[in-house]
Order: structure tokens, then C-alpha cells, then sequence
């Protein structure tokens, strides 16, 4: 099968290596897929730069590990299926995140723990299902699961036009939420046909300024910084930051988030989301989509032979929704 090895941190043209490797063979509680689509996600070029530093220790500290394939969002067909598998059976239309030890969405196969596993919702298409992983849930967990956002609540959604922020403005709207999408001018009609209540570009005005309240603020692109985020907080309202990753030598945006948190003169709560990979939030995440009320936005579609070009566009941070690889 062919597959992009990650062979050194650097530029996707540097660090990625088209190659013939061996077909993985699914353990007991995997499944084996022929994929698809692949989703691109912020992590990705995060993990092929190994920046922050932070992320090396899941890779290989000095250089990556030999044989790591990248890509955590996936759709295709189920190949094969382990001895324990119960829920899915060759043939099937899933998708997946896949756990950060096991990766490879950019190769032709992948194994997935039967665990990460979903049905592919029946009015998506493969690329349309690959570009949910990852970012929504974080989204999903963000605003509800953290936020417990209620209905009539007034929420605002910094970085409201990528992958998450277009996830947010969805689930939030989904929730009954008053939302509000701070984007660029060129975004604004994007996050309106979403579901957005107001958007606000931020080339003409600053969110942080201005004197209206909200319950929740998701901060996706950290690009104020949080004590100002939380002045327009409401005296029960909650930070919701994330993006901690970010650019950084060491752990990037993380530790900004840590000593906010900890900082005794702040009154308003802050917590930080590290997405976690489970069946459960794509299987949430299914329901809202067949139900109609989730949408997969794709900016780019590109081919499997573009997939370093596909990452350098991501890595520029510009993404309108997201980006997919057909595979």
C-alpha cells in the first residue's frame, strides 16, 4: 500500500515521504479500512513540524519514529475486522479519528479500535464525512460538554470561519444559543449560512472593546489575550480556549491558558479543551448532521498525490471550513 511516511520534522515537502509499506493487520479490537478521505486538521501540521516541542514526546523527541503514517480523520470502508469486533463488518461506510498512537489517514489502509469507530452518516459523502473528525467534537466538547451552553445563552466564537469555529457556530446555534462569529470580512457570509446571529469582522472591530456580555467565549485562534477575553464575560460566564497548540517553541499556547487559569485575580472561570478521540461525540455528531443541522464546509478538496500541498495550504491558516484528501 502506499502511504505518507513522516521521515524528519520540517515542511511538508521535507518531512514527507510517498512510499510502499506493509498493510497494517488489525489487532483483535481493530478494524481495518480502505480509506477514502482524509480530513486535515491543525494537528497535523502541528505533528509533521513537531511544533510545539511538546508534541515530540508522542512522536520521537530528536526525529519521529520510524514508519509514522499521519492523518487522525478518516472515512472509507471496512476491510477486515478483529477477532472481538462486534459493531462493523467488511463492507461498512465508516468514520474515524484514530488514536495519536496509530494515526495514518494519509495511507491507502488503516486499522481503527472499534472504539473510535462510526457509521458514516448517510448524507455525507466520504469527504464531506472525513472533514468532522477532530475538529468538531473539540467543538462538541467546547460547548457543550464544558460550556453547558443553554438555550437563549449569548455565546461568541473567536475564530469562528476554520474547521472548529464553523463546528461551534453549528452546535451552539443547534443549542438554542445566541451566537456570535468573529471572522475576517471575506468569512462573514460563511459563518451567517451557518447559523451565526451577528458576526463581527475583526479587521473593522475589536470584540474585547466593546460592552456587550456573553455567557460563554470559545477562543479558537487566541489572538487577545485571555484576561481580555473574560472582561466580556458575563459575572457567571466561562472562557473556553481552544486552541493550545498554537505557534510556540516549547508547548506553544498552553502555558498561557495555565497560568490564566491560575491566576487568583481572575473571577471568571477559564478552562481549556484537549479533544478527546471517542465513538461517542462522532455518534452525536451523526445525529445532528442526519437530522440536518450540521454541515461539513469544504473550502479545498485535494488528490492523493497533493497531500504535502494540502498540508502547506493548511498551515497557512487561512482555511474557510476545512480541507479533505480523496484518497
Amino acid at each position: 500500500m502506499k502511504a505518507y511516511v513522516l521521515k524528519q520534522y520540517g515542511a511538508p515537502d521535507d518531512a514527507l515521504e510517498l512510499r510502499e509499506i506493509e498493510k497494517p493487520i488489525p489487532k483483535d479490537d481493530q478494524v481495518l479500512i480502505r480509506v477514502r478521505a482524509a480530513g486535515l486538521n491543525a494537528a497535523d501540521w502541528h505533528l509533521m513540524r513537531g511544533d510545539p516541542y511538546l508534541v515530540r514526546l508522542m512522536l520521537g523527541v530528536r526525529k519521529p519514529k520510524a514508519g509514522i503514517v499521519l492523518g487522525g480523520a478518516l472515512s472509507g470502508v471496512v476491510e477486515a475486522a478483529g477477532k472481538t469486533v462486534t459493531l462493523f463488518r467488511k463492507g461498512d461506510e465508516v468514520f474515524a479519528e484514530n488514536d495519536v498512537s496509530l494515526l495514518g489517514a494519509f495511507g491507502e489502509y488503516v486499522c481503527v479500535p472499534e472504539k473510535l469507530l462510526c457509521t458514516k452518516p448517510s448524507n455525507m459523502t466520504f469527504e464531506q464525512a472525513a472533514a468532522v473528525p477532530v475538529s468538531a467534537p473539540t467543538a462538541l466538547q467546547g460547548i457543550r460538554d464544558t460550556a453547558k451552553v443553554l438555550p437563549g445563552q449569548k455565546v461568541l466564537i473567536n475564530g469562528a470561519s476554520g474547521g472548529v469555529g464553523t463546528a461551534a457556530v453549528q452546535i451552539a446555534k443547534a443549542m438554542g444559543a445566541e451566537v456570535t462569529a468573529v471572522c475576517s470580512t471575506k468569512n462573514l457570509e460563511l459563518v451567517q449560512s451557518l447559523g451565526a446571529d451577528h458576526a463581527i469582522d475583526y479587521t473593522v472591530e475589536d470584540f474585547t472593546k466593546s460592552d456587550k456580555k456573553y455567557d460563554v467565549v470559545m477562543d479558537i485562534v487566541t489572538t487577545h489575550p485571555i484576561a481580555a477575553c473574560c472582561q466580556v464575560l458575563t459575572p457567571k460566564g466561562i472562557y473556553v480556549g481552544a486552541g493550545g497548540l498554537g505557534r510556540g517553541v516549547w508547548i506553544g499556547k498552553t502555558w498561557d491558558h495555565l497560568m490564566a487559569k491560575l491566576n487568583p485575580f481572575n473571577r471568571r472561570r477559564i478552562a481549556i479543551i484537549i479533544n478527546l478521540a471517542s465513538s461517542k461525540y462522532l455518534n452525536d455528531l451523526k445525529d445532528l448532521i442526519e437530522a440536518e443541522k450540521f454541515v461539513s464546509p469544504i473550502e479545498k478538496s485535494y488528490t492523493f498525490d497533493q497531500v504535502p500541498a494540502a498540508l502547506k495550504y493548511l498551515e497557512e491558516g487561512h482555511v474557510r471550513g476545512k480541507v479533505v484528501v480523496t484518497i
